[in-house]
């Protein structure tokens, strides 16, 4: 009875064995499955960078109003005392800035890194010179910065490398303090457990790991954080498995690329590439011994051994791996007491990350369509934009600040509850390539992401009348009937029938001065003088003139459309304002410039134009433009928008205030040749601001305006061909003193006022 118990015992336990070992092959053959799956497929999921525009030294620029030295420390360049000699350096004197220029691929071209020297005249660029072929430049772009990005999870930082970018020291320093025997075991190492297990021991606490390089590359590659028997077991038997399939080398390099080397923000630093450029501003291929040995010397504690964190235990460990390497005759002894030596910096790398939310969101939503999320967010696509990192931050200080301003001044615009404050919205667009330079949805993303520039349709009110002027001067363009500024229009009551109903605008005062030239209607933003010649024009007309300018929106034909009733963005007045800009050629709103991968292929067609099949359109005339342009220069000078200049802003500009007839929306768009900027300030609820757009949004376009070109020499409007000028008087007489005014070639006056006066002494005498 006995014998067959313990006869059934012995098969039971001899399945049960065989049972365990098929088990077992099983699920070591499932985890040499995905040893393989990862290994060999997507490693790691890097996230979307969006960059800003390159910064672009050119001469004339104001190397101190343009903020040069503070984009420079935040693309990690550092100052040193004497002429540059490597990457990331930069070096001030009296009268001469070199920079020692980083190397960055661009989705088109790689921008070399080579030494350049700027000459200064003062405070301005005088000369640009390419101290490596010794030859004068015109311009020379500062690379990017990382503005905002897409990812899942963490944003984990990397800068892949290949194992032969990396210099052979920083190899042996992190072999010879992290896995001294990486070359010589199979994956795991028993003398190195068995090691660590007995310095434990005498130590009665944790001083040494036993896990080898392999092992710590499976626990952060394939493992969580999860401290249990279970995954010690996952990672001896999958390092075996990581060993038999591949080589040291291609391990090795995967390492390189995976060790945590600490914290930036929200951005963890992943990888040697990243953390030399994080710690060091520079490749890891030109670090020297002793930056080799600090990122070494860092990996087992990057939290408390980075040098921005402790600097002292930094300079300690870094001294500890010297030893290490130069006792295995890694290094030589002079290279050893001079990597001692080198100076170890502190210095705090500043990321503007999600520097510009609003502008990001308008990325991620315009790219969505394109791209499937997985590669927007975890497939390392490095997103080129226009965005200007100086002029965001301006842009959304003076906004802020704006809109602070207001309340304090008019206490009925401040609200208790933050849903319902005042808001306000701001878009600035380079005019010639309809870039977008700056974007500020509203004056608090945390409290409102709601994109006021491109999601808001408000009506835009006095900002719309230039297109009736414009549609106006278009009929002289094309040859028909000539409008010019001088041409005189009715400024008196008038009634229309509107919708079945009588309409009888109101200008702003409630005062009409009679006949009026185009030039007065518009400075002064006359009401019904602007309804009387859109009627003569005709509202088809001008509704097709805010077509082509690039108004999307839909627009009622109404007579009331002349006063700006029918709701647009601010984006496209921004749009349709820098066609002005532009000479008349319209240009569609550029916010994304290029796309690469991680291998700096271009994955885009760019959203360009060209690109999208869309040419730049001649959407008016560019004489018609200009005359609209002309009479925009007096609305600053003598008109509506005359607080202008009252705040100190000099430049050559044109401009526009808005107000609706409710006071509900108040406006401002105003541009120089190569920007154009348009302000918004309202309530989201459409409760009255009861301000004008000269109140309520010049200050903050003035305040804008003064800072984002102030590093640049002032340009005036050049005009177009066929655009010629006379002087004027108030009769429309060609006269010396009279004021100069623009006109279309052949549409001038011929009558001058000194004929007159001849013809009045002839008659009297004769």
């Amino acid at each position: 009875m006995k014998k067959k118990r313990k006869s059934r015992l012995l098969r039971i336990f001899l399945l049960l064995s065989v049972l365990f070992i098929f088990c077992s092959v099983l699920y070591v053959a499932y985890l040499d499955q995905q040893v393989i799956k990862k290994f060999e497929g997507q490693r790691w999921k890097l996230p979307s960078k969006i960059y800003s525009s390159p910064f672009l030294l050119s001469h004339g620029l104001n190397i101190e109003k343009g903020g040069v030295v503070s984009r420079l420390k935040r693309l990690n360049y550092h100052p040193v005392k004497r002429p540059v000699r490597k990457s990331g350096e930069y070096y001030l004197t009296e009268g001469v800035l070199e920079i020692y220029l980083h190397e960055f691929a661009y989705p088109d071209r790689l921008q070399q890194g080579v030494p350049i020297s700027l000459s200064l005249s003062g405070k301005e660029i005088d000369r640009l010179v390419d101290l490596s072929l010794a030859e004068d430049l015109e311009q020379v772009p500062i690379e990017p910065e990382v503005i905002g990005g897409f990812y899942e999870g963490t944003w984990e930082e990397r800068s892949l490398v290949r194992l032969s970018e990396v210099p052979p020291v920083l190899i042996d320093a992190i072999v010879a303090m992290e896995d001294h025997r990486f070359y010589e075991h199979g994956g795991i190492d028993p003398r190195g457990i068995l090691r660590a297990a007995w310095a434990n021991l005498r130590a009665r606490s944790i001083v040494q790991g036993g896990s080898t390089l392999t092992q710590q590359l499976v626990k952060n590659f394939y493992l969580d954080g999860e401290r249990t028997m279970n995954r010690k077991v996952n990672e001896a038997i999958m390092s075996l498995l990581l060993e038999r399939h591949y080589s040291k080398e291609e391990i090795l390099e995967t390492y390189l690329n995976e060790i945590y080397l600490g914290q930036n923000g929200i951005m963890g630093i992943y990888g040697v590439g990243q953390g030399s450029w994080f710690y060091f501003g520079k490749p890891p291929h030109e670090m020297t011994v002793g930056e080799s040995a600090l990122l070494a010397g860092m990996i087992r504690s990057p939290n408390s051994l980075s040098p921005m964190k402790n600097l002292k235990k930094a300079i300690q460990r870094r001294n500890l791996v010297l030893e290490s390497l130069f006792a295995a005759q890694k290094i030589s002894l002079r290279q050893y007491i001079q990597a001692r030596a080198e100076a170890v910096s502190g210095r705090r790398v500043k990321e503007r990350l999600n520097a510009a939310p609003y502008f990001v969101d308008e990325i991620r939503q315009r790219l969505a369509a394109a791209y499937p999320g997985d590669l927007l967010n975890s497939g390392g696509l490095r997103i080129f934009t226009a965005l200007d990192v100086d002029l965001q931050k301006v842009a959304e200080e003076k906004l802020r600040d704006g809109l602070q301003a207001l309340e304090r001044q008019y206490p009925h615009l401040k609200r208790g509850e933050p849903e319902r404050q005042l808001q306000g919205a701001l878009v600035a667009v380079d005019p010639r390539t309809g870039e977008i330079r700056a974007l500020v949805g509203g004056r608090d993303y945390g409290t409102s992401q709601f994109n006021r520039v491109t999601q808001a349709r408000r009506q835009p009110g006095s900002l719309f009348k230039p297109f009736v002027y414009l549609a106006a001067f278009e009929q002289a363009a094309n040859g028909r009937e000539p409008y010019t500024p001088i041409s005189q229009v009715e400024d008196a009551p008038i009634t229309l029938q509107a919708g079945g109903r009588d309409w009888s605008p109101q200008n702003y005062d409630k005062n009409y001065l009679g006949p009026v030239t185009l030039r007065a209607a518009l400075e002064r933003s006359l009401n019904a003088a602007t309804v009387r010649l859109s009627q003569q024009v005709g509202i088809e007309k001008i509704v097709g003139t805010a077509r082509a300018l690039g108004v999307t929106s839909p627009l009622k034909e109404l007579p009331s459309l002349a006063l700006g009733t029918s709701e647009v963005s601010p984006l496209e007045m921004a749009v349709a304002y820098a066609a002005l800009a532009n000479q008349g050629v319209k240009r569609e709103p550029l916010f994304v410039e290029g796309i690469s991968d991680p291998a700096n292929l271009r994955v885009d067609a760019a959203d360009t134009n060209e690109a999208e099949g869309v040419p730049p359109s001649a959407g008016v005339s560019p004489q018609a433009a200009f005359l609209v342009t002309h009479l925009m220069k007096g609305v600053i000078e003598s008109g509506t928008g005359q607080g202008v200049r009252k705040l100190g802003f000099d430049r050559p500009a044109a401009a526009k205030t808005g107000t609706t007839s409710d006071e509900r929306d108040a406006w401002f768009a105003g541009y120089t040749p190569d920007l154009v900027t348009v302000v918004w300030v309202g309530f989201d609820q459409n409760d009255p601001v009861e301000l004008t757009g000269a109140a309520a949004a010049l200050p903050i376009w003035t305040a804008f305006m003064k800072e984002a070109v102030a590093a640049k020499r002032p340009t005036d409007f050049i005009p177009p061909t066929g655009i010629v000028f006379k002087r004027v008087n108030e009769n429309g007489k060609l006269c010396s003193s009279g004021r100069e005014e623009a006109f279309i070639e052949g549409t001038e006056p011929t009558e001058s006022c000194e004929r007159g006066i001849l013809r009045w002494f002839e008659k009297l005498f004769f």
